[in-house]
């Protein structure tokens, strides 16, 4: 991984709306200690650059073959690109022979003062939009000295800052970030561990310990860190009613009064091609997205926890529903 004053990145979203208040600029970090079934930011597991093939951009100059290092790249007789992983390194050859940008690196090295400084264009509509900067992924706290010095630098500019965690990590990287992040998005995605562990790669003991462990740091410091839990909804995994009722039980036993919301994020199928083009397989490559009903229905197992249901919220796209009247 990257040292201190360098960081790995996928690129910075603009603009965002999604990931904590007001307008905002949200890093994606590569690399995550799990492996979500259903994970929209397949690019983001792993912690090295990778190489994929957008295709509608390709010329079919061939030059990408030519200047591989590793001779991992073949066109197949259907014109596409193959790569083969257990050969590419990701090193970006290709990428930079490429004159029309089809072959493409995920992944850049940046350093503090380079993303400090391009974050800081962006002031003017944080302080009209009331928002700041998010640093998401993949997992941020895989590079916890960076996003704690980055937020640090930015909190001196006053802006605001999010801290978006699954919360596997040591408890130690993530006090370091946590002592200068202004909201933390943590997710809880199964209360069960054992279905936890099937659908990620990992259980979720550390993940509710960390979350105890900053329960309590943010109320023994009596700091303006403010908290929301995001719950993917996942149909049929996480939808269900003992999972979202389970949660519940465990924010109103343990996190009552420091939750400020409970965000239920709607399932996202808008990854398809990512999974393609990286050559893995993606279980719900034909599930569509959920309709109102179905996120209404999952608000409801919610909202019947014990969990101030007043602080439950569902965001994301649904799946247009025609009637029965316009279908006939």
């Amino acid at each position: 991984m990257p040292d201190a004053n360098t960081a790995l990145i996928l690129h910075l979203q603009r603009l965002s709306t999604e990931d904590g208040p007001g307008i905002r600029t949200t890093i994606f970090f590569k690399g995550c200690p799990l492996s979500c079934w259903w994970c929209h930011n397949p690019e983001s597991i792993s912690p090295f650059p990778q190489v994929h093939w957008v295709e509608n951009r390709c010329i079919g100059c061939d030059r990408c073959l030519a200047a591989c290092p590793q001779n991992a790249l073949s066109r197949l007789p259907d014109g596409t690109i193959y790569i083969d992983r257990s050969r590419c390194q990701g090193c970006g050859t290709c990428a930079a022979t490429c004159p029309t940008n089809a072959m493409e690196v995920l992944g850049q090295h940046v350093t503090l003062e380079e993303l400090r400084d391009e974050l800081l264009k962006d002031q003017a509509y944080f302080r009209t939009g009331g928002g700041g900067v998010t640093a998401s992924g993949g997992e941020p706290t895989l590079q916890a000295h960076f996003v704690a010095d980055l937020f640090s630098q930015l909190q001196a500019c006053n802006i605001h800052t999010a801290l978006d965690t699954c919360g596997c990590c040591s408890q130690k990287l993530l006090s370091l970030v946590l002592a200068h992040t202004d909201l933390l998005l943590y997710d809880l995605k199964l209360i069960d561990p054992a279905k936890h562990k099937e659908a990620t790669g990992q259980d979720n003991q550390r993940i509710l310990d960390n979350l105890l462990t900053a329960v309590e740091w943010i109320r023994g410091n009596r700091i303006s860190t403010r908290l929301w839990i995001r719950t993917p909804l996942i149909p049929g995994i996480t939808t269900t009613p003992d999972n979202l009722q389970g949660i519940s039980h465990f924010l109103q036993k343990h996190l009552r009064y420091t939750v400020d919301r409970w965000e239920l994020c709607a399932f996202n199928n808008l990854c398809r091609d990512k999974y393609r083009r990286l050559d893995m397989v993606w279980r719900f490559a034909d599930a569509p997205l959920m309709t109102q009903s179905e996120l209404d229905a999952s608000a409801a197992y919610a909202k019947a926890g014990p969990f101030d249901p007043t602080r439950v919220f569902v965001t994301g796209a649904t799946k247009t529903e025609i009637s029965p009247e316009l279908s006939s």
